[in-house]
This record gives structure tokens, C-alpha cells and sequence, in this order.
């Protein structure tokens, strides 16, 4: 019972909208009439003259220029103003920030799929990451040992001041 009374709600409201929708273009088009006779008079041509027909003709061409003048002078307004507007919701846009920057995810991801997702699925590349490593040999304890002597021997000798003490020597004697 519950879905026939709501299926003819709907078809109500269907019928309602299709009923407004008609008394509106019913309206507009009564409207459009009425202004069309205050703006433009019905015509009286019987009985005039070749001259007379000339003028007419000669007086609703001027008519039809000056309207003709209004209407691309509006035309341009028209495009000016929504320029105008829509530079200005683009101010807005800027102004209220909305460019927030997403919270990110960490994904974890295969290289393979992540070349996968990159490539296209028509690249199947199997990548080894330790295959392009350099080898790095480890250096034995033993070569490392170094003579163990006593330091106040050759503190001269690795300062690199004996050289310039003696040259400092011979310059005074």
C-alpha cells in the first residue's frame, strides 16, 4: 500500500509540475504579445500611395537601425557584466582558500606495481633493486693494525715543524 501511495504522489506531482510549466509558457507568450502591440502598432497599409509606401518603408528601416544599435550596446553590457562577474566569484574563490591540500595516505606499494602504474600495464619490467648495487668489500682487522711506537720520538717529525725549525736556525747563526 505504502508504494502505490508514493508512486501516486509522484505521478500528482508530476502532473502538478506539467500544469505549471504550461500555465508559465501560456503567460510568457501573453505577455510577449502585449508587449509586441504597445511597441509595435499594427501596420496600415491599404490605400497609401507608391510615395507613401516609400516613406514607410524608408521610416520603419530607421526604426529597425536605432533598435538594432540598442540591442548590440546591450549585447555588449550583457558580455561586459558577466565578464566582470565571473572574474569577481574568482576573487572570491581565491579569497576563501579553497585550494586545502588533501591529507595524503601512505600507500604501501611494490616497486613492480608502482612501475606497473606508471608504465601502463603493457610494460612488464621486473626490476631488481640490489642487481645495480656496488659490491663493497670489507677491509680486514689485520691490514688495518699500525705499529704502535712512542709518540714523543716523532712529535717533530709528524708536526712538519723540523724542516722550518732548522731553516729558522741557520738563518740566525
Amino acid at each position: 500500500m505504502e508504494g502505490r501511495s508514493a508512486a501516486s504522489g509522484q505521478t500528482l506531482l508530476l502532473a502538478k509540475a506539467t500544469e505549471d510549466l504550461e500555465n508559465e509558457k501560456r503567460e510568457s507568450e501573453e505577455e510577449k504579445a502585449r508587449i509586441l502591440s504597445e511597441k509595435v502598432p499594427p501596420l496600415q497599409s491599404h490605400g497609401l500611395s507608391l510615395q507613401e509606401l516609400q516613406q514607410l518603408c524608408i521610416k520603419l528601416h530607421k526604426q529597425i537601425q536605432v533598435v538594432d544599435e540598442e540591442r548590440y550596446d546591450i549585447e555588449d553590457k550583457v558580455k561586459k557584466n558577466a565578464m566582470e562577474i565571473e572574474s569577481l566569484n574568482q576573487k572570491i574563490f581565491d579569497l576563501k582558500g579553497k585550494f586545502k591540500r588533501p591529507n595524503l595516505r601512505r600507500v604501501r606499494i611494490s616497486a613492480d606495481a608502482m612501475l606497473k602504474a606508471l608504465l601502463g600495464s603493457t610494460h612488464k619490467v621486473s626490476l631488481d633493486l640490489r642487481a645495480n648495487l656496488k659490491s663493497v668489500k670489507k677491509e680486514d682487522e689485520k691490514e688495518k693494525t699500525v705499529e704502535v711506537t712512542d709518540w714523543r720520538k716523532n712529535i717533530e717529525a709528524m708536526s712538519g715543524m723540523e724542516g722550518r725549525k732548522k731553516k729558522f736556525d741557520t738563518s740566525n747563526a
